[in-house]
């Protein structure tokens, strides 16, 4: 942590003709968010920054019956955060009944895209209702949500991956992508510039397998220094060896080379740390992620807790790996 020297005042005018430095006096320490970064059983955080505020979109986590709602998060520091319950349900959703979860949002044209996935879809099933990936819209990242289209915009299984866990990146180009998938598959997918559907590739197909080695689930990409970083979360959500991964490509298409794990859990912290999403602080590269765990010595796979880290690079690009902690992070107020 860097200190602020303070000067001292000038001594008497009999002391000799120079000032004398005081000691060196450390500044308070800025206040730190403590894990988990506010109360109840959430997961799957999704990070984003709109205007000045932080925000945080996690899953409501509980069994698939109750888990009918999600809330959100603000702070204007990572340290002090505001609840905004309830910014999207199944009320608002009619094809929605159940398993509400992993929540990601995108900004644009002053509107507000919330992408969710609902009812734990398994085609196999006999007269299974409609499941998988929607998408709602509001005004305000505060909400209220609404349906944007009244069913999925994902509602099958391509490629072998559950409609599951999506994330949403926009390239440098201006171009949206939709990355999801459960059951070990992951698959990319241009959306249109209203997010009603997809475009597809030069090829005729709309859904494309990226999947890397190991990948399980919980997708997240982000670009750095023209390379790009797809990460993911490997174990199982409800035991301790959940974990995150990552690797890196030329293009969100890939190919992606495994790097390693950079996230996982401490036996004298917390288990089962993954599902996870990463922030940049606008103009630096101070970057973040967010994830979840479970408390030590908890045995229900729902009680998961939303932390905070920071996230640090090497000389060469690779992800360094995250120390989980129970002090989280130091205030970092956005800039106006």
């Amino acid at each position: 942590m860097k200190h602020t020297l303070l000067l001292a005042g000038l001594l008497a005018a009999s002391a000799p003709g120079w000032a004398q430095r005081a000691p060196a006096t450390p500044a308070k320490p800025a206040k730190a968010a403590g894990n988990p970064i506010f109360p109840g059983w959430y997961a799957d955080p999704e990070a984003a920054i709109f205007g000045k505020q932080y925000w945080i979109y996690p899953t409501y986590s509980a069994p698939y019956n109750q888990q009918v709602y999600l809330d959100a998060f603000s702070s204007p520091d990572l340290v002090t955060w505001t609840k905004h319950p309830h910014v999207l349900d199944t009320a608002s959703v009619k094809w929605a009944h159940r398993a509400m979860w992993a929540p990601a949002i995108v900004e644009k044209g002053g509107k507000y895209y919330l992408f969710f996935g609902a009812n734990d879809y398994h085609p196999e099933k006999a007269n299974e209702p409609p499941g998988g990936i929607g998408v709602a819209v509001a005004d305000s990242p505060a909400g209220p949500f609404k349906d944007l289209l009244k069913r999925p915009l994902v509602g099958t299984v391509e490629n072998g991956a559950q409609p599951i866990d999506q994330f949403v990146f926009k390239d440098g180009d201006g171009k949206y992508y939709l990355i999801y998938g459960g059951w070990g598959h992951c698959n990319i997918a241009q959306l249109k510039d209203d997010f009603t559907g997809f475009v597809p590739f030069a090829d005729g197909t709309t859904f494309r397998s990226i999947t890397p080695q190991g990948y399980v689930e919980g997708p997240l990409m982000f670009r750095r220094q023209g390379k790009y970083y797809f990460m993911w979360s490997e174990g199982g959500w409800t035991g301790p060896d959940y974990s995150v991964a990552y690797a890196v490509g030329d293009s969100p298409f890939g190919p992606f080379q495994r790097v390693g794990k950079i996230l996982a859990q401490d036996p004298k912290v917390g288990t089962g740390a993954g599902h996870h999403s990463v922030i940049q602080v606008p103009g630096t590269e101070r970057w973040y992620i967010a994830y979840h765990r479970h408390p030590l010595g908890d045995a229900d796979g729902n009680h998961r807790q939303v932390c905070l880290e920071e996230m640090h690079f090497d000389k060469t690009g690779r992800i360094l790996p995250v120390k989980i902690t129970t002090q989280g992070v130091a205030a970092q107020p956005l800039k106006r």
